[in-house]
C-alpha cells in the first residue's frame, strides 16, 4: 500500500483526542491535557494529517512581539522520516514571519539538534531555570 498522502492545515481546529492521541504515540511520559487554552494563546500552529488522521503537529507561541518561539514538534512515529517534521517547521516559521515575528526560537534536547540545524536554526547561548522543581 502506498504511503497516504501528507495535508498541511494552519491552525485547524484540533480536538483534545487527537492531540493527545498523537503527543502519547510520540512522547512516552505524556499526561492528558487540555489544549485549547493553549491554542487559544498561539500565534499559530500547524497540523498534518494523513487520512484525516492528525500525524504531526507543531506549536508557535509568541510574545506579542517580534518573538515567536516553536513549540511541541511531534511526528507521530509511524509517519517519521518522511520530512514532516521539516515541513511543519517550514510553514511554522512561514506563518510567523507573516503574522510579524522577526525572530523564531527553538530550545531541543542534543539528539534533535542535527534536525533543527537542517531546518535553518543555529545555535546560541540561552539560559533556563526550571520552576516546577529543584534547579539544579
Amino acid at each position: 500500500m502506498p504511503p497516504a498522502e501528507i495535508s498541511y492545515e494552519l491552525a485547524p481546529t484540533l480536538s483534545d483526542d487527537a492531540l493527545n492521541s498523537l503527543f502519547a504515540a510520540a512522547w512516552p511520559h505524556h499526561q492528558w491535557s487540555h489544549f485549547g487554552p493553549i491554542l487559544a494563546r498561539s500565534l499559530t500552529y500547524v497540523a498534518a494529517c494523513a487520512d484525516r488522521r492528525l500525524v504531526g503537529f507543531v506549536n508557535v507561541a509568541w510574545d506579542g512581539g517580534q518573538h515567536a518561539f516553536l513549540l511541541e514538534t511531534t511526528v507521530h512515529p509511524d509517519y517519521r522520516r518522511r520530512g514532516i517534521g521539516t515541513a511543519l517547521v517550514q510553514r511554522a516559521a512561514a506563518a510567523a514571519r507573516a503574522r510579524g515575528a522577526a525572530w523564531l526560537h527553538v530550545d531541543y534536547e542534543p539528539h534533535l539538534a542535527t534536525f533543527y540545524q537542517a531546518c535553518g536554526f543555529r545555535s546560541t547561548l540561552a539560559g533556563l531555570i526550571r520552576l516546577d522543581g529543584p534547579s539544579a
